[in-house]
């Protein structure tokens, strides 16, 4: 989860939630270098974004159901059921199946429905980091951007349990969600939503997740619009249905494909500490148990690690909380904490941020935060907005909690008695 002011708490979780296709579009080096030193060491893939486009963490959370969508994009309600933890038996692996630039183009256009194409790139196994396609398709209806990339996830990992699950709606807006299990145990997911999370634009996208028992990622989304942003609004919907995204994203060729790409040599940097990353429901029970009296939590967040919010309301509308305690993260102490810190006399450096949220969020929208660091290197960073979640305009002039609160939240030591626990 994002900790830091100036990040966009949800663009992480969304990520991780919608699109994930994190190797669809070149990402910004230095925005994604900085937000990794504010999340620190958590061994989750999660992007940019959310599907991050609009925002992500996301994320960046739990169901499954029969959720069918006609060609013409109506939907039926929401649908869920618990859809985690793999009990299938792997398939043997796919024969690898190297692919060029062009290969990559040609299959893809070849898994989709009949149509004109145009502005047709992709990425093939022998580059980094991994494997995407994009085209511009129009079935005789408007034209539409659809992407697709590939990847590996660690199997029984935050992210791959993800799939299995639909995103929280405090972070992103969408109309419909489904997850189901495939009968060779891989978990596949859709999500109708929408490129920008305050809806200023109503450019749609649709989201297909799959993973399979082996790690084998697919992920293609698709919008009403010849491009993810900066593109009028071509179409009512995306072209493809349920049933088509269900067809593309499960197709043999794509595991082929994943198969062949080159082993991962990077390693899981683990923690100095030797500690698990802390768990949210954990997290979460401590945040309530140290709000302000008067204040009453109307939602808070499910399971997750190191991460959990709460959605308060003082009878003045409702405010958003969120808190990440983290282990040993002293190698980056000199970037979170410089001029302006405060350092106290048992050595926990402290420092308050004020202003805005980010442009991504709702309008009128203000963050308030206490970021600290132990000696030990454990932080503790609380945020709170004057808005209830991470897309809708301010409700409120104020967050909730006061900046003496959220310090005093912070720097609780029942954080220290919960990592050390």
């Amino acid at each position: 989860m994002p900790v830091e002011q100036h990040s966009d708490p949800f663009e992480d979780r969304l990520g991780a939630a919608l699109r994930q296709a994190g190797h669809t579009f070149d990402p910004d080096g230095a925005a994604l270098a900085a937000a990794g030193q504010t999340r620190g060491r958590r061994l989750r893939l999660r992007r940019r974004a959310a599907v991050v486009g609009g925002a992500a963490s996301l994320a960046l959370v739990g169901v499954g159901g029969a959720l069918v969508l006609p060609g013409d994009g109506s939907a039926e309600p929401e649908q869920r059921s618990v859809a985690t933890g793999s009990t299938a038996t792997p398939s043997p692996t796919a024969t690898p199946l190297p692919m060029s630039r062009a290969d990559m183009i040609r299959t893809f256009q070849e898994l989709l429905p009949e149509g004109q194409f145009s502005d047709a790139d992709a990425r093939g196994t022998d580059a980094k980091p991994a494997p995407y396609a994009r085209v511009v398709f129009d079935d005789g209806k408007g034209a539409a951007m659809i992407s697709m990339s590939l990847d590996r996830i660690e199997p029984g990992s935050d992210q791959a349990r993800e799939i299995g699950q639909c995103p929280d709606k405090v972070f992103i807006v969408y109309d419909s969600c489904s997850t189901s299990r495939l009968a060779d145990g891989s978990l596949f997911r859709v999500v109708q939503g929408y490129e920008y999370p305050d809806r200023r634009v109503d450019t749609k996208m649709w989201t297909a997740d799959l993973v399979t028992p082996g790690g084998q990622y697919v992920t293609v989304s698709e919008w009403n619009a010849a491009a993810e942003k900066d593109a009028p609004i071509s179409r009512p919907n995306p072209p493809l249905s349920n049933a088509q995204l269900k067809e593309l994203v499960s197709a043999e060729v794509w595991r082929q494909v994943v198969d062949a790409m080159p082993a991962d040599s990077r390693q899981p940097d683990p923690s100095p500490t030797g500690k698990a990353p802390v768990d949210g429901n954990a997290i979460g029970q401590t945040l309530a148990g140290l709000l302000p009296e008067g204040l009453d939590v109307v939602a808070k967040s499910g399971e997750d690690t190191e991460y959990a919010y709460v959605v308060v309301d003082d009878g003045k509308g409702r405010s958003f909380v969120q808190i990440n305690v983290q282990a040993d993260m002293r190698d980056v102490a000199g970037d979170l904490y410089g001029a302006g810190s405060e350092t106290l006399p048992d050595g926990t450096r402290v420092t308050i941020r004020q202003g805005p949220g980010d442009d991504k969020v709702g309008s009128g929208v203000v963050m308030w935060t206490a970021d600290t660091m132990r000696k030990d290197g454990m932080r503790v960073v609380i945020s709170a907005f004057n808005a209830a979640d991470q897309h809708s305009d301010a409700s409120r002039s104020t967050p909730a909690l006061t900046i003496e609160q959220l310090r005093a939240i912070a720097l609780s030591p029942k954080w220290d008695a919960l990592m050390n626990g």
